[in-house]
C-alpha cells in the first residue's frame, strides 16, 4: 500500500487554499479532485464577491474567517496581480418597516469588523445611485469582486511551487479512518495517509460518512440551489446592491463582474435530494417574474424582459437554520489525529478561504502528526 504524507480531497477554492498552506508549512501534499479540472462545482458557481463579514453571528467561525479572509484576500490579489475591484456594496432597506433590521445589521457589522458602516438616506442615495429607490442603505467599503478562476489558478501555482501536486479525475470511493490507521480507496487501489483534509464541498458530508464507522457527530447534508439571471443592456449601477438577508441566503442581490456587467441572484430553493450526485444545476425560465418582483423592490425601473437566465449553484449546507456556522471537525470530535473535515463551507467560503486554510494548518500541525 502506497503511503502519502498529506492528502487534501477537493480542489475547489478552499481545498486549493488548504493544500497550498500545508505545502508551504513543509508537508508533502497531494490534492485529489474527482473532476477533470479544479474548481468545477461550488467555486465556479457563485457571485465572486469578496465579502466584508457583516452578517454572521459575532464570534462565529464564519464571522472571524470572513473578516480575516477579506484582508488576506485583498493583499493576496495585490501581491499576485489578480484582477479584482473594491467597488463597495449598498445594503438597502426597501421600505420603512425594514429600517430597524438595517440598524441591527449596522450593529452586527460594527461588532464583527470594528467599523461603523455609513448610513445613507434617500437624498444621499440619489447622488450615489440615481436608479435606486429605497428608504435607506448601509455602505460597506470593503466589499468587492474578484476573478475567482484567476485566484484558484494562482493558489494552484503556489501549491506546485511549494512541492505539492494536484491529481485530477481521482475520486475517493471509500477508505477507513481510525486512531491507528488512515487509508483511502481510489477505484481499485488504496493509499495510506498521515494527514487528511476533507474539503469535498458538496460531497464532504457523504465522504465523511464513507470514511468513519458510525459517525454520530456527522450533520445531515442539505442542498440549496441558487439561480442567477444576467441583465441584458446597460447596467446603471456602480456598486453591488444587496437587500436585507433572508432565510438561507442574502437575498436576490445585484452583483457586477469585472467588465461591469450586472447579474442578479442567487435565490434560495431547497432541493429534496441528499445525494450530491443528483443535484440539479438548471435555471428555470419560470423564475424570471419572481426575480423581477424582488429586484423591483429596490430598482423599480427594471424591465423583466431584460433578465436572462444565466447559471445556478448549489450551497453545501449542513442545516436549514439561517445562521448555521462553518464546521471544522477535528480530532477532538472524531478521535482520529491528523484528520480534518470541512463541512458546510458555503458563502462566504471564497472570501474566507485563506483564513480557513490558516486555521486548518494550525490545528493539524499543532497535533504533531
Amino acid at each position: 500500500m502506497e503511503k502519502l504524507d498529506a492528502v487534501v480531497i477537493g480542489a475547489g477554492v478552499v481545498g486549493l487554499a488548504v493544500a497550498r498552506s500545508l505545502a508551504r508549512a513543509g508537508r508533502e501534499v497531494i490534492l485529489l479532485e474527482k473532476n477533470t479540472r479544479w474548481g468545477e462545482e461550488t467555486s465556479s458557481r457563485n457571485s465572486e464577491v469578496i465579502h466584508a463579514g457583516l452578517y454572521y453571528p459575532a464570534g462565529s467561525l464564519k464571522a472571524r474567517t470572513c473578516v480575516q479572509g477579506n484582508r488576506l484576500l485583498y493583499q493576496y490579489c495585490r501581491d499576485r496581480q489578480i484582477q479584482h475591484h473594491n467597488c463597495g456594496k449598498l445594503i438597502v432597506a426597501s421600505n420603512a418597516h425594514q429600517l430597524a433590521q438595517l440598524k441591527q445589521l449596522q450593529q452586527t457589522a460594527l461588532t464583527n469588523t470594528g467599523q461603523q458602516l455609513p448610513w445613507l438616506d434617500k437624498q444621499e442615495l440619489t447622488r450615489w445611485e440615481p436608479e435606486l429607490q429605497v428608504e435607506a442603505a448601509l455602505y460597506s467599503p470593503t466589499t468587492g469582486i474578484i476573478d475567482s478562476h484567476a485566484l484558484m489558478q494562482s493558489l494552484l501555482a503556489d501549491l506546485e511551487a511549494a512541492g505539492g501536486q494536484l491529481v485530477t479525475a481521482q475520486k475517493v470511493t471509500g477508505g477507513h479512518l481510525t486512531p491507528q490507521k488512515k487509508y483511502l480507496q481510489i477505484d481499485d487501489y488504496e493509499i495510506q495517509v498521515e494527514l487528511l483534509v476533507n474539503a469535498g464541498g458538496l460531497w464532504a458530508v457523504d465522504l465523511a460518512r464513507q470514511l468513519h464507522a458510525n459517525p454520530s457527530w456527522l450533520p445531515q447534508a442539505h442542498f440549496a440551489r441558487g439561480q442567477y439571471f444576467s441583465l441584458m443592456g446597460k447596467n446603471p449601477f456602480s456598486h453591488l446592491i444587496y437587500p436585507l438577508p433572508e432565510p438561507g441566503g442574502l437575498g436576490i442581490h445585484l452583483t457586477l463582474d469585472l467588465q461591469g456587467r450586472a447579474r442578479f441572484g442567487p435565490d434560495v430553493e431547497w432541493l429534496q435530494t441528499q445525494d450530491p450526485a443528483k443535484l440539479d444545476f438548471s435555471v428555470t425560465e419560470e423564475a424570471r417574474n419572481r426575480f423581477a418582483q424582488a429586484i423591483q423592490a429596490y430598482w423599480p425601473g427594471l424591465q423583466p424582459q431584460h433578465l436572462q437566465p444565466d447559471y445556478a449553484g448549489v450551497r453545501p449546507k449542513i442545516s436549514r437554520e439561517a445562521q448555521q456556522d462553518f464546521m471544522l471537525v477535528g480530532e477532538a470530535i472524531h478521535a482520529c489525529p491528523g484528520v480534518m473535515h470541512l463541512l458546510g463551507i458555503e458563502s462566504p467560503g471564497l472570501t474566507a478561504s485563506l483564513a480557513l486554510a490558516e486555521a486548518v494548518t494550525q490545528q493539524l500541525t499543532a497535533t504533531g502528526v
